[in-house]
């Protein structure tokens, strides 16, 4: 018999410009915003840095990523402040450097919390 478990969690707020890498998210897919000129990485969505006089978003495309990075920084949650995650405490949240460049914040799963390193 299986299970049907409803998530009750928050969800992201998802507007027009974030919504390509959720629907990839959907996919198992892990996308970036990357310039089709230079090829830098960036996330969250903007125009490349090296190329502003053109159009906005003329030269971007949502690419698959790595999904490597390294920690660059993180703290570990003893307390839930909201209910819904009282359940998953304690629980590490990062911020990933990516193999890629940008810099994202991501929660840390897998590895016990005392064990999550910089670097």
């Amino acid at each position: 018999m299986t299970e049907n478990k409803t998530y009750r969690k928050p969800l992201p707020n998802i507007d027009y410009d974030i919504k390509p890498f959720w629907d990839a998210v959907k996919r198992h897919e892990f996308r970036l915003f990357r310039c089709k000129v230079c090829g830098a990485w960036y996330f969250p969505v903007t125009c490349c840095l090296h190329h502003e006089n053109e159009p906005f978003f003329g030269n971007m495309e949502w690419a698959i990523a790595s999904g490597r990075g390294k920690v660059f920084a993180f703290n570990i949650h003893y307390v839930a402040f909201d209910p819904v995650f009282a359940e998953d405490i304690p629980y590490v949240y990062a911020l990933i450097e990516l193999e890629e460049g940008p810099i994202i914040g991501s929660n840390i799963i897998g590895c016990p919390p005392e064990e999550v390193k910089i670097g």
